[in-house]
């Protein structure tokens, strides 16, 4: 692999971010599957970072970040978990870096651009492997949050619904209350109205009565005058 330095060091600002992390290292590489298995726990239990011998790769590595002696090349990330390659170019050497949480796991240092490669692409699957547990949390976490949200409305839903039948309840039965009285004042005014009308009835008859009497009268006193006038 031909290696231009001068594009690698365009990688060199992202590169220093990992610089400032705290570094991890698992004291042996076939240990790396029982670590899977165990370094997804939530950020509230997670273990604090191992300590790093002075003598180790890892810590050389963070050495050469610090003072900016390598350069990044590549860099994936998979949920909390990632991997680096990178570049030292005095001594033409590649240190490919596999982390979890910022925290370096396992450092392999060698001068071999074809094996670099190979195992950055190693430690690149064994990130998407690692990182199905965090991501499935993830997408669950973000589900049970949705449906909380979901269940939140519906219960305000229902608690607004359960008002309104209470007000409807209660004001069915004003109304219907309401209805009674106006039906039992109806009835009332209707016997009144009734009433009122059989005794205009019975006046009027009186009327009748008294003014066919009184035209009777007239008729008999008016006789009685012209039978007078006539003698």
């Amino acid at each position: 692999m031909n290696v231009n330095v001068r594009n690698a060091v365009r990688g060199l600002g992202l590169g220093m971010l990992i610089a400032g992390l705290s570094v991890n290292v698992l004291a042996q590489p076939s240990s790396a599957s029982s670590a899977a298995a165990t370094a997804v726990p939530t950020p509230a239990a997670a273990p604090q970072p191992a300590a790093v011998s002075a003598n180790s790769t890892i810590s050389e590595l963070q050495q050469l970040m610090q003072s900016q002696g390598v350069s990044e090349m590549r860099t994936t990330y998979n949920g909390n978990y990632g991997s680096s390659l990178l570049f030292k170019p005095e001594s033409r050497t590649y240190y490919v870096a596999l982390f979890q949480q910022k925290n370096f796991w396992r450092v392999v240092k060698t001068t071999s651009d074809v094996q670099a490669e190979q195992i950055y692409k190693s430690f690149v699957g064994q990130t998407e492997k690692l990182a199905e547990v965090d991501i499935r949390r993830i997408k669950l976490e973000a589900d049970k949050s949705y449906t909380e949200q979901l269940i939140a409305a519906q219960e305000t839903r229902l608690n607004a619904l359960q008002n309104d039948l209470v007000v409807q309840q209660q004001q069915e039965q004003n109304v219907s209350v309401q209805q009674d009285q106006a039906r039992q004042q109806a009835q009332l005014l209707s016997n009144k109205q009734q009433a009122a009308r059989n005794e205009l009835r019975g006046l009027q008859t009186r009327i009748r009565t008294l003014e066919a009497q009184q035209t009777m009268l007239d008729n008999s006193n008016f006789g009685d005058a012209k039978a007078t006038s006539k003698k």
